[in-house]
């Protein structure tokens, strides 16, 4: 095996295998340029009529009705124990009261799935909106 030496006049000239990359570089640079220029300026604007001067001072604070499930799936109304029945009387009452007063729920971490979601679903059907589920943390482990 021979080595081959690059010198001067001896030897096979050797093949340039590399691309010249400049020109794709250049045209590419000149696409980026058009692309930037023709694309419109996007202006993300939502016009919005704000209403003019400071809305009137409210100082009287919605009711708090607590709804408890203990660990043996009983509903309480404000401590009280209330049938299913007795539920919904009650939240059909305070469905008409105006301000509506905010429903506080806090289940037990034992007790059934089917209760708490029967008073969740209680409280959407006769339109309640002010809904809270309090003491939440005791579920993440």
């Amino acid at each position: 095996m021979g080595l081959k030496s690059r010198r001067f006049g001896h030897g096979d000239p050797e093949v340039m295998m590399d691309i010249n990359t400049t020109p794709l570089i250049d045209v590419m640079l000149v696409l980026l340029v058009m692309l930037i220029i023709t694309i419109p300026i996007q202006l993300h604007a939502v016009n919005l009529e704000l209403p003019v001067g400071t809305p009137p001072q409210t100082n009287i604070q919605p009711e708090k009705i607590q709804i408890d499930i203990d660990e043996k799936s009983t509903v309480y109304w404000q401590g009280l124990p209330v049938s299913a029945a007795d539920l919904e009387d009650k939240m059909n009452l305070i469905s008409t009261m105006t301000p509506q007063p905010e429903v506080h729920i806090r289940p037990n971490k034992d007790c059934s799935y089917a209760v708490f979601a029967n008073v969740l679903s209680t409280s959407k059907r006769k339109g309640l909106t002010k809904m809270a589920v309090i003491g939440h943390e005791q579920f993440v482990q």
